[in-house]
């Protein structure tokens, strides 16, 4: 199992866990976080004892966006990775999930600040639960910069482009209830249970037959910027092998038995 010193991989079950672990910086995103998710995300599509990967992060904070200080020019922790970003340029993109999908769910639990480039992450997560305190917000604007880590394509395909564009040219700060209400989080939870709430999700997700799980992941996103018929054509071709596998007959023969399935992923 994987892990740098700032992000932890650990296992609940058939859910991995990779927690951003650098809370004296609100998780701020430094060399060693994005070469830890890299290698997580990589490690969850390899197991197929890992059903669902839960995304959160340490000491109250889910990721405040990069490091700053790094970007002005003053050093980044972990200067002993980069080397792999040498090797695999596209490997911070692949990390914040702009240039790689999981075909596991992945759920988020967020606490506390979720802001620029934790927002984007946000993005390329499946289901969301935040703390009734949790903050989100794209703040780039406000510092000359720019959302490039694929809010300006992604936001207004997830929520009204209404909000997406208020959210991405005021910079503003949003409370976790205004983000439940414009649709960027599914969950608000109490305060510090966001993680509890997302491992019960996941469970859920674990208890159903994985192919099934990730045929149907596979084809909500392969499918959604096509036409009706375009899109249904697709899910065919998605879904019809799935009827076909022994998960499948396991499924069927366990509800008439009325007894909990075992899943083989086969």
């Amino acid at each position: 199992m994987g892990g740098t010193e700032h992000l932890t991989v650990q296992r609940e079950g058939a859910t991995l866990v990779l927690t951003l672990n650098r809370p004296q910086a609100r998780n701020a995103l430094s060399l060693p976080m994005l070469v830890g998710l890299h290698d997580g995300w990589l490690e969850a599509d390899a197991d197929d004892s890992v059903r669902s990967i839960v995304f959160t992060g340490a000491g109250g904070s889910f990721c405040s966006g990069m490091d700053l200080k790094a970007l002005a020019g003053k050093g980044m922790a972990g200067e002993e990775y980069r080397d792999r970003l040498k090797a695999d340029p596209d490997l911070h993109w692949k990390a914040m999930l702009r240039h790689h999908r999981p075909r596991k769910p992945v759920i988020a639990a967020v606490e506390g600040y979720c802001v620029a480039g934790g927002t984007e992450m946000l993005q390329g997560t499946d289901i969301r639960v935040a703390g009734e305190s949790a903050t989100f917000g794209l703040f780039e604007v406000k510092r000359g910069l720019f959302p490039i880590g694929g809010s300006t394509v992604r936001l207004q395909r997830q929520i009204p482009r209404t909000h997406a564009l208020e959210m991405l040219l005021t910079g503003r700060p949003y409370s976790a209830r205004e983000a439940a209400a414009i649709g960027l989080v599914g969950h608000v939870v109490p305060d510090g249970t966001a993680l509890e709430r997302a491992l019960e999700i996941a469970e859920q997700v674990n208890s159903c037959g994985p192919l099934a799980v990730e045929a149907v992941k596979a084809s909500v996103y392969e499918t959604a910027e096509l036409t009706e018929s375009d899109g249904l054509a697709a899910e065919l071709t998605r879904g019809w092998p799935v009827f076909d596998t022994a998960d499948a007959k396991e499924g069927a023969r366990a509800f008439a038995e009325k007894r909990p399935p075992v899943y083989k992923r086969a």
